[in-house]
């Protein structure tokens, strides 16, 4: 289904996926600006305070070139809410049936999380071959990667979890990544204090890594 293969054009418009935790919603439209002024233009807005579905509808109607998408998507519920919020994409930190029948039903291109060979398997057979690798650093970080990609070739990867500004190099370097998903160009000091040209300033940067 177009769904299952539409993440994989939305990722590839970025190195760096910025995974965000938005706790005031008038962080939200200032937030989006900075970071697409950036040039991360593709936005993870995670569900873990009350004000993230309002969020994301505050990031779409602010800034017009963003991709914004839902994350940490752990019950089917979620799917239709993101979708319904506006969301244009949805991550999770791993896959099940009943998610992967939820995001279809919404028609929500999502980006699943998996971390061993048996659940990159499993993925592979519900349709999807572009993969958040989470928690990348925990699960064996490059060395994980460049195991994974003899026996599944067509797999691609963002590696998500213990990645920073230091190390996201390393990993855009390796063939079967797209990007990486990070906090570190939006941190929550910066946030707090209205720093939006910190926030910029961060996102610039990352925005010019090469994969």
């Amino acid at each position: 289904m177009a769904e299952l293969t539409a993440i994989r054009g939305i990722l590839a418009r970025v190195p760096v996926v910025p995974v965000l935790v938005i706790e005031e919603i008038e962080h939200a439209a200032p937030l989006a600006r900075a970071l697409c002024a950036g040039g991360l233009t593709v936005l993870e807005i995670t569900l873990r305070t009350p004000v993230a579905l309002a969020a994301i509808e505050a990031m779409r109607a602010a800034e017009p070139t963003a991709i914004v998408g839902a994350g940490t998507l752990t019950r089917p519920a979620e799917m239709a809410q993101a979708r319904a919020a506006g969301a244009q994409f949805g991550v999770t930190p791993g896959l099940t049936r009943e998610l992967a029948a939820a995001a279809s039903a919404a028609a929500l291109p999502l980006l699943p999380g998996i971390m061993t060979p048996t659940e990159l398997v499993a993925a592979r057979e519900a349709g999807y071959d572009t993969l958040k690798f989470f928690p990348a650093q925990q699960a064996g970080g490059i060395a994980m990667l460049q195991a994974f990609a003899g026996p599944f070739a067509e797999a691609r990867f963002c590696p998500t979890g213990g990645i920073t500004r230091e190390n996201a190099p390393s990993y855009l370097e390796l063939g079967n990544v797209l990007c990486v998903g990070g906090s570190w160009p939006a941190p929550a000091a910066l946030v707090r204090r209205g720093d939006w040209a910190g926030i910029e300033k961060l996102a610039r940067e990352a925005s010019s890594l090469k994969r």
